[in-house]
């Protein structure tokens, strides 16, 4: 076997182990199912989330929404512009600081949560069929257990945000 094809196995070997690039690859498959099942409504899984983190936590301020759905702050706030635009969300400035804004759902945002809210289950529960019924609660367990030890370290290292 010649030096390229070595090369092309072994980094064809490494991604097939690599956390990072199946956590990207399962993802992306995810986002996609999703994107198919909804058909025309024009959401994102990163919007869904904005719906549902505003959803739980009324008048949250866009900050902690950034902490709360771990997506980074340029591409939270260009999801909040969009999403204000479509008035799914609305925004006001907060008592206690002028500078930040804090986020509700508008009529418009509550009835897509609602009408959306059952397609996301149903990608999910096609995303866990791939597992075998006894895995699924331990992988979204092990995947939970990723995420809080990632975001400490994440945060004590002062990761700077994804431009991808």
């Amino acid at each position: 076997m010649g030096k390229l094809a070595q090369s092309e196995t072994s980094v064809t070997a490494r991604l097939d182990r690599s956390p990072i690039h199946l956590l990207h690859r399962a993802g992306q498959c995810a986002g996609d199912i999703f994107q198919s099942k909804l058909g025309n409504a024009d959401l994102t899984p990163r919007q869904f989330a904005v719906l549902v983190t505003v959803a739980q936590n009324e008048g949250l301020s866009q900050t902690h929404l950034v902490e709360k759905t771990g997506i980074d702050r340029s591409t939270l706030a260009d999801i909040v512009r969009r999403m204000l635009k479509k008035n799914l969300l609305q925004r006001r400035r907060t008592r206690e600081d002028a500078r930040a804004y804090a986020v509700k759902l508008t009529e418009e945002g509550w009835r897509t949560l609602r009408s959306v809210e059952p397609t996301a289950i149903e990608v999910d529960d096609i995303v866990l069929s791939a597992l075998c019924a006894t895995d699924r609660d331990k992988f979204i367990h092990d995947l939970n257990t990723i995420v809080d030890a990632l975001s400490k370290l994440a945060s004590a290292t002062l990761v700077p945000e994804n431009k991808d």
